[in-house]
């Protein structure tokens, strides 16, 4: 018989394979959120906020960081494979392990199509001989072999990747600042003319920053990736630790950073539509082919969340598996530690949301993309509320797992981030344009929950 009560704290050696070192971890923290949402995204949230886009950024990169807070105090203390998927069944039951594990691996693999497609599109760009149907099989083959390989390949994928990106903020970072203050060739200063000028700091008022959240938000989604990824080092509860200290707060420099530098540099009404507000400063401060340059950029950002999101959904879909919520034949593990089953099935639906995307772009992959719009968002609100659970639980069973990483300022910070979630939602479905995100997601969360609960009935009886 199986019991619908939170199942213990104990935790068990995971048979995966840990070829994870500190630096891939790290990396991986840093990179696993600077993506195209940023470099090209960031646009559409100046158009609504203006420079108040600063104080979007700021208000949804608080909320990450807040989340990523409580993940690692329960990834330090409890590190597995399906993190917030076990630590949701530990603290809620199997139906919260289940719902939260099947929703994640969903979105996982439907955004991963956006990111095959996109790149091949950029690629398709540079070699036209090849169609772009081609460049997604080659993408997808070249990243399912990289991660049926030993984990120890991924990492370097992603440490690489992740430090181009890196490289290119900083370097972009610098060359603002000494733009801003006329430091550059062929540059003037430009104090705070473009912050109070064009209808001021707030030309939309505060309803331009609300809307500025909310087109900024789920930019900030893949950091999750990185507890989950803990597990497969020598040393997961000091490894997430060191990760998500280091991560979270330069994550969050590097995307206010750049939209202060942006907002300062340029007039916020200089920024042209469809086009990077990255290339559109490179192209003022006379950085020559800064098109291209971000191009280049962007289609490594994409790649690498391609690669990233293989990964996540097969360790979700395993960690599903060894708790007997996905078919046990994905259990199957290599001489190296890798679920080579668990990549394939992730791989195999993988390929079909891309088909879905190629062929039917604004119809059946549209309804898929809507269903998993707001599902990070029931994500990070399953993890406040594991945390409010096994934080009590932690202190009384087994305090000393704290000591790598604590949640600030318990319970008050972990309830303000459930709050500011839940006020997300709601300006959603006052947003006509997000509205049926919202909608769908929760469509999906519902059937998801019906599922885990007809389950959990079944298991009650046997």
């Amino acid at each position: 018989m199986h019991d619908a009560s939170p199942t213990p704290l104990a935790t068990e050696a995971e048979p995966l394979s840990h070829g994870l070192k500190q630096r891939h971890l790290t990396m991986l923290g840093l990179g696993g959120v600077i993506g195209a949402g940023l470099f090209v995204g960031s646009g559409a949230g100046i158009a609504v906020a203006g420079p108040g886009i600063v104080l979007s950024y700021l208000i949804a990169g608080t909320i990450a960081l807040l989340v990523m807070r409580m993940l690692g105090e329960m990834s330090a203390a409890m590190p597995a494979s399906g993190s917030f998927s076990v630590h949701a069944e530990r603290a809620l039951g199997r139906w919260a392990g289940f719902s939260v594990g099947w929703l994640y691996w969903f979105l996982l693999v439907v955004v991963l199509a956006v990111e095959a497609t996109a790149a091949a599109q950029i690629a398709h760009g540079w070699a036209p001989a090849l169609p772009q149907w081609g460049w997604v099989l080659v993408f997808m083959v070249v990243f399912t072999l990289a991660n049926l390989a030993a984990v120890k390949n991924f990492g370097e994928f992603e440490f690489w990747f992740a430090a181009l990106k890196v490289g290119a903020i900083v370097l972009f970072l610098g060359l603002g600042t000494l733009a801003v203050f006329g430091l550059l060739p062929d540059t003037d200063p430009v104090a705070l003319a473009n912050l109070t000028g064009q209808g001021g700091f707030l030309p939309h008022g505060w309803e331009g920053v609300v809307s500025g959240v909310l087109a900024v938000v789920f930019a900030f989604g893949g950091l999750e990736v990185v507890t989950i990824a803990a597990a497969e080092t020598a040393d997961p509860a000091r490894a997430v630790g060191r990760a998500v200290r280091s991560a979270v707060w330069r994550i969050l420099f590097f995307y206010v950073g750049s939209m202060l530098v942006i907002v300062t540099l340029l007039p916020w009404t200089a920024q042209r539509a469809g086009l990077s507000p990255y290339v559109t400063v490179l192209d003022s401060i006379g950085v020559p082919r800064a098109g291209q340059i971000m191009e280049i950029v962007v289609f490594v950002a994409l790649l690498s969340a391609l690669n990233a999101n293989l990964y996540g959904s097969s360790r979700m879909v395993f960690s599903l598996a060894e708790r007997g919520e996905a078919p046990r034949g994905l259990l199957r593990v290599s001489g190296g530690g890798v679920p080579r089953r668990a990549v394939l099935a992730s791989v195999a639906f993988g390929f079909v949301s891309v088909l879905l995307n190629l062929k039917w772009p604004d119809s059946v992959f549209l309804y898929m993309l809507n269903s998993v719009g707001a599902v990070l968002l029931f994500v990070w609100a399953l993890i406040a509320i594991s945390q409010l659970r096994l934080r009590r639980r932690i202190e009384r069973e087994a305090p000393e797992r704290l000591t790598a990483l604590k949640m600030w300022a318990f319970p008050w910070l972990t309830w303000a981030s459930l709050a500011a979630m839940a006020a997300v939602l709601v300006l959603m479905l006052t947003d006509e344009a997000a509205r049926g995100q919202v909608l769908w997601s929760a469509g999906a969360t519902a059937a998801v929950l019906l599922v885990a609960i007809v389950r959990e009935r079944r298991a009650r009886r046997v």
